[in-house]
C-alpha cells in the first residue's frame, strides 16, 4: 500500500493510525469467543464467509469439508493429511516451521534485526530483556515468516531439539502485515509473543510466536493455550518433563488461534540460508530454509 513515490498511501496511513486507537485486546478477546461458538448457523456463516474471501486450500486438510468442523477455530487450525508436508530427514537441513511468506531473512547486524526498510529492533527487545539468550543469539541469523489468513496455522519443529525455556511477553496487538510492519517502529518487539528456546548440543535456536490483532491466543504442545486475557505481566512457562521436552524435526510444536508471524533466531553462524529466499517468497512446513554447519547438524540428529 505505497504510492508511486514509495511512500505510504493515505489509505495505508489511516489503516495504521486506526490500530493505535482500537481497543486491541478487547477486540481480540471478542474474536476469540466468536471463533469458538458452536451454534451451527453462526459457525457455518463465519466459515462460509472466510472461504469466499480467502479461498484457503482445503484439499490438503485431513478433513476437507470446511463445514464439518465444530467451531471456526477448529476449522482455522485444521490438521493436514499425513504426508502433506514431507520434511527432509537430512540432519543438516533446517526446515521451515510454518506455511507462509518470508518477510525478512538474513544475518543479524550485531544484536539488531531488520523489520522493514527504515525499521530495526533488537534481539534483547524481542526476547523481553537482557539474558544469556539475547547475548547468545546476537550476531546470529534470523528469519521472519508471515502467516496470511489462508495459510495452514500449525507450527512445526525446524530441527530436532529439546525445549530449554519458554515465556510469555505481554504487549500490543497490532496487525503484522507488511503495511503495519513498514510503519510501526519495533512492531515485533511490541506485540504480545511467546518465546521458545531450543537446544541440541551446540545448536541453539529460538522460535518466537508473535501475536497480532484478533489473535486471541497461541498454543504450544507443552503448555496448551496461552491466553493473553490473563495477567498482563511477563510469565515464565513451566518447563515440561525432560523426556517430553524433545521433539523431532517436523513435529507440531504449537499453533496460532488466528494468523500471525513466527521469527526464528539461530546462534552464531549455525545456518546458511537458501540463497534464493527473499522477502515475498513463499515457504511451506518442512521445506528447506537453510543448511546447518557440520558441527551443529550432527548434534541435531
Amino acid at each position: 500500500m505505497k504510492g508511486a513515490t514509495g511512500s505510504p498511501t493515505l489509505r495505508a496511513r489511516a489503516f495504521v493510525a486506526m490500530q493505535y486507537l482500537l481497543p486491541q485486546h478487547l477486540l481480540s478477546r471478542a474474536v476469540r469467543r466468536l471463533t469458538r461458538v458452536r451454534l451451527r448457523p453462526l459457525k457455518n456463516a463465519l466459515i462460509g464467509a472466510f472461504m469466499r474471501h480467502f479461498q484457503p486450500e482445503m484439499s490438503e486438510a485431513a478433513d476437507p469439508d470446511p463445514l464439518s468442523y465444530p467451531t471456526f477455530n477448529a476449522f482455522f487450525t485444521r490438521a493436514l493429511k499425513p504426508g502433506a508436508r514431507p520434511c527432509d530427514p537430512d540432519a543438516r537441513v533446517f526446515a521451515s516451521p510454518v506455511d507462509g511468506t518470508v518477510s525478512r531473512i538474513g544475518r543479524l547486524e550485531g544484536a539488531r534485526i531488520l523489520q522493514a526498510k527504515g525499521h530495526e529492533y533488537t534481539v534483547e527487545a524481542l526476547l523481553g530483556g537482557p539474558s544469556r539468550w539475547s547475548e547468545r543469539f546476537s550476531g546470529g541469523s534470523f528469519a521472519t515468516l508471515y502467516l496470511a489468513p489462508y495459510n495452514y496455522h500449525r507450527i512445526h519443529m525446524p530441527a530436532s531439539a529439546a525445549l530449554r525455556e519458554a515465556w510469555f511477553i505481554p504487549g500490543t496487538l497490532f496487525s503484522v502485515n507488511a503495511t503495519t510492519a513498514a510503519a510501526v517502529p519495533g512492531l515485533f518487539a511490541r506485540n504480545e509473543r511467546v518465546v521458545l528456546i531450543f537446544e541440541s548440543g551446540p545448536l541453539a535456536f529460538a522460535v518466537v510466536l508473535v501475536g497480532a490483532l484478533f489473535v486471541g491466543s497461541m498454543s504450544t504442545v507443552w503448555h496448551g493455550e496461552i491466553d493473553p486475557g490473563g495477567p498482563r505481566v511477563p510469565t515464565r512457562l513451566a518447563p515440561p518433563e525432560a523426556a517430553a521436552a524433545r521433539l523431532e524435526k517436523g513435529a507440531e510444536l504449537g499453533r496460532f488461534n488466528m494468523g500471525s508471524t513466527v521469527i526464528v533466531l539461530l546462534a552464531g553462524g549455525a545456518v546458511g540460508w537458501r540463497p534464493e529466499l527473499a522477502p515475498g517468497g513463499s515457504v511451506k512446513v518442512g521445506q528447506t530454509l537453510g543448511w546447518l554447519e557440520a558441527g551443529t547438524a550432527g548434534a541435531a540428529r
